[in-house]
This record gives C-alpha cells, sequence and structure tokens, in this order.
C-alpha cells in the first residue's frame, strides 16, 4: 500500500489526539501497536490525512479528527430528549444552545428519567450504538416499590413477555433495601421505548425513580445533573471498538 503524498506524519497525529508526546508515539510505531486503515504501520515517515485515517493503538480507535465532538449530558428528571420543543418544554437542546455542532442523541431517556444520555455528532457511531445487533450495554439504577424477591434476577434473565415481544437483562442485583421499596440495578442492551418501566411494572414492581448511569464503557459518576462533559479520550475509544469502528 502507497503513502499518501500528502498529510501529516503519523506521530504527529498522534500527539495532537493525545496519544502521548511525538517520542512516545514514535515507541508506539516502532512496536507495531499502531495500525492506519486496518494495516500496522511501523516507519516513522507514514504520512496519513486525519481527515479520513482510521487510526488504532493497540486495537482501540484514536479519533484524530478535529470536527468530532462525543459529550455527556447528566439529563435531569423533566427534561425531554429531543432538541428543541414546541411546547417550549425543557429539552436537551436548552443545554446545547452556545454550540454550533450539529449534535445527535444516542438514543432517547424519558422525560421522568434521569441520567447519562450520549451526545456526538458522528452519526455513524449514534446509529451503532442504538442498534439492538451491536448489544451496547446500558445500566439503570431504579427505585422500585416493594421488596424484591430473591428469584427475581433469575426471572428477568429468563425473559419477561412484554405486549411487543420479549425481554430479558443482561444482569439485575439489589443494591439497597428501604422499608417499602428497594433501589437495584438492571443491565441490559434492549432500546425499547420504556423499556426498563415496562419490565419492572409486568414483575410487579413499579419505577418510582430512575436514573442511566453507565453506556458501555461511559460512566455517569459524580456529574452534576444538567452538566455537559467530553468524553475522555478512552472513553471515545471503548465506543467505537464496541460497535467495529
Amino acid at each position: 500500500m502507497s503513502e499518501p503524498a500528502e498529510g501529516i506524519r503519523l506521530q504527529k497525529v498522534l500527539a495532537k489526539a493525545g496519544v502521548g508526546s511525538r517520542r512516545a508515539a514514535e515507541e508506539l510505531i516502532a512496536e507495531g501497536r499502531v495500525s492506519v486503515d486496518g494495516q500496522v504501520v511501523t516507519e516513522f515517515g507514514r504520512r496519513v490525512d486525519p481527515n479520513t485515517a482510521v487510526i488504532h493503538v493497540d486495537g482501540i480507535r484514536v479519533v484524530v479528527r478535529d470536527d468530532l465532538v462525543h459529550l455527556a449530558l447528566n439529563k435531569p428528571r423533566g427534561v425531554h430528549t429531543t432538541m428543541s420543543d414546541e411546547r417550549g418544554r425543557p429539552c436537551v437542546g436548552d443545554y446545547l444552545r452556545d454550540r454550533r455542532d450539529r449534535l445527535f442523541h444516542v438514543g432517547r431517556l424519558d422525560a421522568d428519567t434521569e441520567g447519562l444520555l450520549l451526545l456526538t455528532n458522528d452519526g455513524d457511531l449514534a446509529h451503532r450504538l442504538m442498534h439492538p445487533s451491536y448489544q451496547v450495554l446500558k445500566t439503570y439504577l431504579a427505585e422500585v416499590t416493594g421488596r424484591v424477591p430473591r428469584n427475581l434476577g433469575r426471572s428477568l434473565r429468563d425473559g419477561v413477555e412484554l405486549d411487543d415481544g420479549m425481554v430479558t437483562v443482561d444482569s439485575f442485583r439489589v443494591v439497597d433495601s428501604l422499608p417499602g421499596r428497594t433501589l437495584v440495578e438492571v443491565v441490559l442492551h434492549e432500546g425499547r421505548k420504556h423499556i426498563v418501566r415496562r419490565l419492572l411494572s409486568e414483575v410487579g414492581h413499579p419505577v418510582q425513580r430512575l436514573v442511566r448511569t453507565r453506556v458501555g464503557d461511559v460512566h455517569l459518576g459524580d456529574q452534576r445533573a444538567g452538566s455537559l462533559r467530553a468524553l475522555t479520550r478512552a472513553e471515545v475509544g471503548s465506543l467505537y471498538g464496541a460497535v467495529g469502528l
């Protein structure tokens, strides 16, 4: 494969992307840990076009395009997952008024659900993250009514029939038991509308509060409600890796 006649030296592109210094990038290249468009590169003179090259380090995608944006929003309760609302209700777009990028929200959280919502202008990434065939896991904390029986996790993993088909969870655990209510963690790769609420209601434990805490390897952590943050390089790489990009 011939080198592009024009472009920027690979080690410079890697350094700008935050992989490390140019010297560190050269060491990665020399060790055969860098690939460009699916081929391992070991020569320092390789030039690439950051706008088109697909670069991986240790098998993890390194996003080098300056125009790509990847954000995490801690969506508060009562905010609608739309970029604008004709009825004037609070919406995700309210938190993006000062940004010129055309961003997509990755999936939806209903107005009463809080927590992690990813935003990006990479339409291909957003589409794949939402598609059930890639099975990107999503983690929720749900406060439900009643005391949860010990065998509920097994029942949810075996599958529950809803009006639009069977749903199974990938994992389930009780986090805390309180008088008259229980805090549980539900992990699943489903994306159907209101799936967590419908599932738990079907098994007799209606949701009182629901927070999404994780998408793939991206965690909500202690991010303040209503705040935006840029994803780290490792988080971005993990998302692309999860959907085969």
